[in-house]
């Protein structure tokens, strides 16, 4: 069985320019979890986020097909669909990052861009997470700081890849194909308001004494919201994944 909350907030911002979202394809047993943070600074961020989360979730939803290959498509599509937005609106910009979990109750796939993060815990431990597009992740992969300082440098939010930016080649990562999941399995995915205010380790805490999935986001969210309130913190959206 699959279980799921999700959240989403303004923060002291003046809009909410995240957008998440779940979707179900019933003849494939399939859920799809898609969380988008539109780029602000950018202009049209909360379209942008939207456009692609509706449009991700009306593929999930209706395909008769369901691959390892569909989440590229879903991808692919996507971004195509926020250029031809820009050039039909003549907009300057409209950029999103965007992640996203394909689940039934055997698999797992997921993938992602820009700095929307998805971490995966079994067994009461991180087994792993996405890997922001990020100017402080490509400094801490070469050494240059620590993976914890990523969250408060000073380049925090300059993306190296998004939705909506020109791509030469394709600019997301699928990070699993296909993972058999076990009962236990824990996936949260988050935009960058929301991991920035919290860390692994009271992650994990908290799955540890919350059982519940509803419960367990609710104390997360009070902790990023106790941490970041009277920073001017961004929007702070998740969604979390349990399968019982």
């Amino acid at each position: 069985m699959i279980e799921y909350a999700t959240v989403s907030e303004i923060g002291e911002k003046e809009h909410n320019e995240d957008a998440v979202k779940v979707f179900v394809n019933q003849p494939f047993s399939t859920y799809g979890f898609v969380l988008a943070d539109g780029l602000g600074g950018h202009g049209h961020g909360d379209v942008a986020s939207n456009l692609v989360v509706d449009y991700v979730g009306a593929a999930i939803e209706n395909t008769d097909h369901m691959n390892e290959f569909f989440m590229d498509e879903c991808f692919i599509a996507a971004q195509n669909m926020l250029m031809q937005e820009k050039e039909k609106k003549m907009l300057p910009a409209i950029k999103t990052t965007m992640v996203f979990l394909l689940l039934s109750d055997q698999y797992a796939q997921w993938g992602h861009i820009g700095d929307s993060r998805l971490y995966h815990f079994r067994d009461g431990k991180q087994l792993s997470r996405t890997l922001d597009h990020s100017v402080p992740q490509l400094l801490a992969l070469s050494g240059q700081i620590k993976e914890k300082e990523i969250r408060h440098h000073p380049d925090r939010s300059v993306l190296l890849r998004a939705m909506g930016a020109e791509w030469d080649e394709p600019c997301y990562e699928i990070d699993q194909r296909q993972l058999k999941v076990l009962k236990g399995d824990t996936f949260l995915l988050c935009s960058d308001g929301f991991w920035e205010w919290i860390d692994e380790k009271s992650m994990i805490r908290i799955l540890k004494k919350e059982p519940s999935t509803y419960d367990a986001l609710r104390e997360m969210t009070a902790e990023v919201r106790a941490n970041g309130m009277g920073s001017g913190m961004d929007n702070y959206s998740a969604v979390l994944v349990n399968i019982k």
